[in-house]
């Protein structure tokens, strides 16, 4: 499947592969191995991929026994997995490289070393059991690779033109028209459903059967916990009580993740490792209440107040309806026509989150529950920085619309009380380009342009 990230790996090669290794991050299952081995193939003579998944002992322990007999070490390599290596063509990943972290901290002498290029691909690569005991390089460049955003869904589904063509109509404020519109919106709902993994999207465009697609998600689903169980030693139960509470924690009307939930005399500092976990991993998308929106969202965060929203939309979906361990069709076509009985604002809402992650925004909401002033009494689903920021007016509220009925008095508030720092406030709902009484009110599927 095309992904975008592979002009970010050319670039890298042409510019900086002499001085980094770059290491693709990022959650099981997103493609990140498929992606380095299929850039291997295409753009170096010969290429070793040594997945720390697989390899034996021996194969770990030579980082350990010869970075200081590079010459040896490379041979072993090459005589290992029948690979001539050629200096200055030949690239190396390690895959799974959370798995052996002596390997990771050798980069610093291979990239050194000058002769091959170096990739790694790897997930939960901040915890303190991968990490321990050694030093990471800073010859090490990372980058973020997520599910299928949905210009790369498009493009799995056959499509290149539309993308480009929407972006023309949010430029010029264009509203599409009603054909063009549900066309769009068609594509955006199957993306909702599908999701951007990239099995399940295979699935669904090999067999367009949604419960031989919700089998491959939950395949994944079963995947993440195994994990869990796994790699999230001393507080495994936490993180897995934290996964299992998230769609009934998006279904509430704030969204705002309640430890208190789980357990009435939970404190956030037992479960802050636990939650860390889940973000490390890449399986949620965190999204902090801010203080003060103004530049520097980071700076007034609060990150005991946050809302989880599941990394990929699709595994949300089989994730919340998993009542007889599979989801059925007739459930999906009533999600696909809009025809089911339940917020469907979560499910809107999460998608939001993953394609302004994707597109690159760290994710803050504004809340005040204020009893005695009723003026200050809002909620804002999302804030955005200007990209170019000036004295003032740098920050967009957003407010997510699932319905065709709706109000926006949460916005209206929003803009009298923080007038000196509103850009422009957007709504983004399920209809086309429009203007409701002074806000702008931009299709869903428009997401990755704001």
């Amino acid at each position: 499947m095309r992904r975008k990230i592979y002009n970010l790996l050319l670039d890298w090669k042409q510019n900086d592969a002499a001085k980094t290794a770059l290491l693709i991050d990022g959650a099981r299952r997103v493609g990140k191995s498929y992606i380095a081995e299929e850039f291997a193939k295409k753009e170096y003579s010969s290429y070793i991929l040594v997945d720390f998944n697989r390899v034996d002992k021996g194969v770990k322990d030579l980082f350990s026994h010869y970075l200081n007999d590079l010459d040896t070490l490379f041979s072993y390599l090459s005589a290992f997995f029948n690979v001539s290596l050629i200096p200055g063509k030949s690239l190396i990943i390690f895959d799974e490289v959370h798995l052996c972290p002596r390997a990771r901290s050798a980069i610093k002498y291979l990239v050194a070393d000058g002769r091959y290029h170096f990739l790694e691909t790897g997930s939960l690569m901040s915890i303190k059991s991968n990490v321990a005991d050694i030093v990471i390089p800073s010859e090490e460049r990372h980058v973020k690779m997520y599910p299928l955003d949905f210009e790369e869904f498009l493009w799995a589904m056959g499509n290149d033109t539309l993308m480009p063509f929407l972006k023309d109509c949010f430029l010029a404020h264009s509203p599409l028209g009603n054909v063009l519109h549900r066309k769009a919106m068609d594509y955006f709902r199957q993306y909702l459903l599908v999701g951007g993994m990239p099995q399940a999207v295979q699935e669904y465009i090999e067999s367009r059967d949604f419960v031989k697609t919700d089998i491959v998600k939950r395949d994944i689903l079963t995947l993440y916990r195994s994990d869990i169980i796994k790699h999230a030693k001393g507080y495994e139960r936490k993180v897995e009580s934290i996964f299992d509470e998230i769609p009934a924690q998006l279904q509430r009307h704030e969204k705002v993740f309640r430890l208190s939930s789980i357990s009435k005399a939970t404190r956030f500092r037992e479960y802050e490792d636990a939650l860390f976990w889940l973000d490390d991993a890449m399986i949620i998308n965190s999204c902090y209440r801010t203080t003060e929106p103004s530049i520097g969202l980071k700076l007034s965060q609060e990150i005991s107040t946050l809302k989880c929203y599941m990394g990929d939309t699709g595994l949300l979906v089989s994730h919340a309806f998993d009542e007889k361990a599979i989801v059925n069709e007739e459930i999906y076509k009533k999600l696909l026509f809009g025809r089911l009985e339940f917020n469907e604002g979560m499910i809107i809402e999460n998608m939001v989150a993953q394609m302004l992650t994707a597109a690159g925004n760290k994710l803050f909401f504004y809340s005040n529950s204020s009893r005695e002033c009723a003026a200050d009494r809002m909620e804002i689903d999302f804030l955005i920085e200007k990209s170019i920021i000036t004295s003032r007016h740098n920050i967009s509220p957003v407010e997510v619309k699932s319905g065709k009925n709706y109000s926006f008095s949460s916005l209206q508030k929003f803009c009298r009380k923080f007038a000196m720092q509103v850009d422009r406030p957007l709504i983004l709902h399920s209809g086309d380009i429009m203007e409701k009484e002074g806000y702008q009110c931009i299709p869903l599927y428009m997401t990755p342009f704001l």
